[in-house]
């Protein structure tokens, strides 16, 4: 069966002053929209000198309104450079994004593989 990737967060850079920010992605595809069985997604974010929380969120929901958004991985970060991949398992059927509490660093990259 033939994956897909897609890049769901592009390059963001804290803009500075002190401020405490949040981005949140668009939202795209997630095994569910396609009726695959297995659930399978895979995602690799990379951040470079970051403070704050990366999370992924999903929902079951066809045309989703943000109540219907819940947290199905979640990392906070002290002034971390890495990029780490996490995988988890549902059948959702829109997956996105979420960046809260980030005061300093950039995420570089979020992708999504399903």
């Amino acid at each position: 069966m033939p994956s897909n990737s897609e890049t769901i967060l592009t390059a963001n850079t804290h803009p500075g002053g002190g401020t405490t920010e949040t981005v949140t992605g668009e939202k795209f595809k997630g095994d569910g929209y396609y009726g695959r069985s297995d659930g399978i997604h895979t995602v690799q974010y990379s951040i470079s000198g970051f403070t704050g929380t990366v999370a992924i969120q999903g929902t079951l929901a066809i045309n989703p309104v943000e109540a219907d958004w819940f947290t199905v991985y979640t990392e906070a970060h002290s002034a971390t450079t890495k990029v780490t991949a996490i995988n988890f398992t549902g059948n959702y059927v829109w997956v996105r994004a979420s960046i809260t509490d980030w005061t300093v660093g950039t995420v570089s990259s979020v992708l999504l593989n399903h």
